[in-house]
């Protein structure tokens, strides 16, 4: 199981405004190797320790937050994110940039949260458990932000660090795409996750 963040994980304020450049560095670098493209509309971004910790301090840098309970407050809301061993956790985005446009795509993609799989090469496909913090979808549209979870059987984990392959997609009918297998900077960068 991947450690929960603490209070004592977490840089002062003070601390962050001198080491922020060089720590974005270092998240922005990790990140490359936990996006993966569906297509030209979508994205998974896969979060752990890391890019959790980095949320956190730009939360607490951004609404100036120093006190104990507010900075409880944060690790509660983002500490879910953080896998657990037998799971991965993603944000999941719809990226159009024309507002007009996006308000358009979101109509047609009513449902996509619960048709986003991945898959451990040689099983079934595990499909995202999404929005589990609140619901994200309208009557007329869904959110263009999603967080998913997606929980893998033991013998799911055990293949992956066998260096089985690992894919992902989308089955929605408006929006149909596939990445298989993920290429290896993602797929090694993924497999940290799982605790056999």
């Amino acid at each position: 199981m991947m450690d929960k963040l603490t209070r004592s994980d977490l840089y002062s304020l003070e601390q962050y405004a001198e080491l922020r450049p060089e720590f974005r560095a270092q998240v922005i670098a990790h990140k490359k190797n936990r996006r993966v493209p569906l297509g030209g509309l979508a994205a998974l971004y896969f979060e752990d320790r890391l890019t959790m910790q980095y949320q956190v301090q730009e939360m607490l840098r951004i609404e100036r937050i120093f006190e104990a309970a507010g900075i409880q407050e944060e690790l509660d809301a983002y500490n879910p994110l953080i896998p657990d061993g037998h799971n991965l956790k993603a944000t999941f985005m719809v990226e159009v940039a024309d507002e007009d446009e996006r308000r358009k795509v979101l109509a047609g993609l009513k449902g996509i949260e619960d048709e986003v799989w991945l898959r451990v090469d040689g099983f079934d496909p595990v499909f995202a458990i999404a929005d589990e913090d609140m619901d994200r979808e309208s009557e007329d549209k869904t959110s263009s932000v999603h967080f998913m979870r997606f929980e893998f059987t033991p013998e799911m984990v055990v293949a992956a660090h066998a260096s089985a392959a690992l894919g992902a997609g989308i089955s929605h009918s408006a929006y149909t795409q596939q990445l298989e297998p993920l290429p290896d900077n993602i797929r090694a960068a993924l497999v940290q996750d799982f605790k056999p």
